[in-house]
């Protein structure tokens, strides 16, 4: 009987970490079995900087998802984000060696690997080669070239490339939480499958994803991806500035920012005053919400007025790249009062905030459909398309047995040599020893040379 294709994703935020379990229904929308949360300790704008924090925040956020739904995670699609990332267009092409046949996956498949070994800065890798328009002998504006004839066949990638060592940390913070990695998603894509529509992608739309730690950009046109880009500013550094701005601790300035504050400062009166308790019985501080908002109000300024530098780079004057569905809000940070009020001054476009209900099955949880979990639907939405199954139920999880790398004829030839020098010197040593204790120092130094080889190997 074949296994039900659970999918697993897990957003490693900077506030938070989410583990999340889902299914695709009959319908063809996605089922989420369960979600896990947990705080996030070991990330700083969107980068892991703390190893041993962020695992032990993943396994917490792991056991929960596990324990909301019965299933035992194998493997999960994870997240990137982080100031590390940036984006390059490239064209490329191959000249195919029989023109009479169709182009079928395969030369789609042959073109990528050839943008997968393009030369990168030092340090640097590429995480996603996506093409974006295709020509066949010249003929251009061609979105689907698989089963037409032509002997060169051309493309436009839109690259992402990001730090290797910051990849590499977050795959060994998965791999020390018992977990393999299924597959790796800049994060303003995964919110993009979550949150925008197909006929926004073909309008032309730009995604702002606003977390704690980043705010993300993703740019559609003509249902292509045509830009994306990570600023290093979120809800934290808002957070930071109501903390300082007001002498008050951080987890006060957390609440005020969500239950009072506002990104509009016309809206409080002067009169409008919230009181905060004392530290340890000390007066409490009464705090302006018209102050509030105004320290919230330059911040966010600072955030759209740089995600809209990069929608101008990008180039949506150009009649031809207008970007008309506007702009979708999601993340955190959109849930801040009167921001898509902002965003339309600041940027004279339509904005609308995105909810991830997009592709929920109609039973879904609420809170699951709040722009929060943008990143982690995605997420569990990519890992769908993986096919993988990256979970099991509960009761019929059997740890998988760890499997030894058998050695090759070279190693065991050179196994067999130090065999009979081993034999040669107990023979020399001592003509009594048995033959018994001889196997079991070749034994010995069998299983060490298979414990050096799997340390290479990792």
């Amino acid at each position: 009987m074949e296994r039900e294709r659970i999918a697993v994703g897990l957003d490693i935020g900077t506030t938070k970490i989410v583990a999340m379990i889902g299914k695709k229904n009959e319908y063809g929308k996605l089922e989420i079995l369960g979600v896990g949360k947990s705080k996030s300790l070991g990330v700083a704008r969107g980068v892991v900087n703390n190893i041993t924090q962020t695992i032990q925040s993943i396994q917490e956020a792991i056991a929960l998802a596990e324990e909301d739904s019965g299933f035992k995670i194998k493997d999960v699609v994870v997240g990137i984000a982080g100031q590390h990332i940036r984006s390059i267009q490239h064209s490329d092409y191959i000249s195919r060696p029989n023109p009479e046949e169709v182009i079928s996956e395969k030369d789609i498949d042959l073109l990528i690997n050839q943008v997968q070994k393009l030369a990168m800065l030092p340090g640097e890798e590429i995480i996603h080669v996506l093409p974006q328009e295709f020509k066949i002998d010249g003929q251009s504006e061609i979105k689907e070239p698989i089963g037409m004839y032509g002997g060169r066949l051309e493309a436009s990638f839109h690259v992402v490339v990001g730090q290797a060592s910051s990849i590499r940390n977050v795959g060994r913070c998965i791999k020390s939480a018992g977990l393999d990695l299924s597959g790796l998603t800049l994060e303003p894509l995964a919110s993009a499958d979550a949150v925008l529509s197909q006929e926004e992608k073909e309008a032309g739309v730009a995604l702002i994803d606003i977390g704690g730690g980043t705010t993300d950009l993703a740019i559609f046109k003509d249902g292509i991806i045509r830009h994306t880009a990570v600023v290093p500013f979120g809800g934290n550094v808002i957070t930071e500035d109501i903390k300082e701005g007001c002498s008050i601790i951080e987890k006060q300035a957390e609440l005020l920012k969500t239950k009072f504050g506002s990104a509009w400062p016309g809206e409080n009166k002067d009169n409008e005053i919230v009181s905060i308790p004392g530290l340890r019985g000390r007066d409490p501080k009464e705090i302006s919400l018209k102050n509030l908002s105004k320290i919230i109000h330059a911040r966010v300024v600072e955030i759209i007025e740089q995600v809209y530098s990069e929608i101008r780079v990008y180039g949506h004057e150009d009649p031809r790249k207008k970007l008309i569905a506007g702009i979708v809000l999601t993340g955190g940070g959109s849930q801040l009062k009167h921001i898509k009020q902002l965003v339309e001054y600041i940027t004279g476009m339509d904005t609308r905030i995105g909810y991830p209900n997009e592709h929920l099955a109609g039973n879904s949880n609420e809170e699951i459909s709040s722009p929060l979990y943008a990143t982690a639907v995605g997420l569990v939405m990519n890992s769908v398309r993986n096919n993988t199954v990256s979970a099991v139920p509960q009761e019929n999880y059997v740890p998988e047995p760890v499997l030894v790398q058998q050695p090759t004829v070279e190693e065991q030839q050179m196994l067999q040599q130090e065999a009979e020098k081993v034999l040669e010197e107990a023979k020399m040593a001592d003509t009594k020893t048995t033959e018994r204790t001889i196997r079991k120092s070749f034994f010995d130094k069998y299983i060490d040379k298979i414990k050096d080889f799997l340390d290479n190997a990792e």
